[in-house]
């Protein structure tokens, strides 16, 4: 599996192909039991992401409480509220007290901190 800048060079040569087509010249394939190939595409664009200097925090992003994997959905309560989880403002590095402009779009919500811009994403 490529990384670093061997991983954006190759992603460069390799110009306009398919998704999978890119993760596999990469190297990012694992075999199945029954012998077919398996694109790891979340891995892929994790190391493409680290390679163009963008950290996730790959060390416990996506694990909650109790090392249980995050879902990444929300449910509205039954009183109408919506709960986001300590596990998502915690790799945030959202404090109490942090305000947000609401943004309601068609069918989206977008949180932005007091005095950021939409482009800080």
């Amino acid at each position: 599996m490529l990384t670093g800048s061997e991983l954006l060079a190759k992603v460069k040569d390799l110009g306009d192909v398919s998704k999978t087509d890119l993760a596999t010249a990469c190297g990012y394939v694992s075999e199945k039991k029954d012998g077919s190939q398996r694109v790891n595409f979340t891995a892929f664009y994790e190391a493409l992401l680290n390679a163009k200097g963008i950290d996730l925090g790959t060390g416990s992003a996506g694990v909650g409480k109790g090392g249980r994997k995050l879902s990444y959905i929300a449910k509205v309560q039954g009183n109408g509220n919506l709960l986001i989880g300590k596990a998502y403002t915690a790799m945030l590095d959202l404090q109490p007290g942090d305000e947000f402009d609401i943004k309601l779009g068609r069918k989206q919500i977008r949180l932005i901190p007091v005095g950021g811009s939409e482009e800080d994403e």
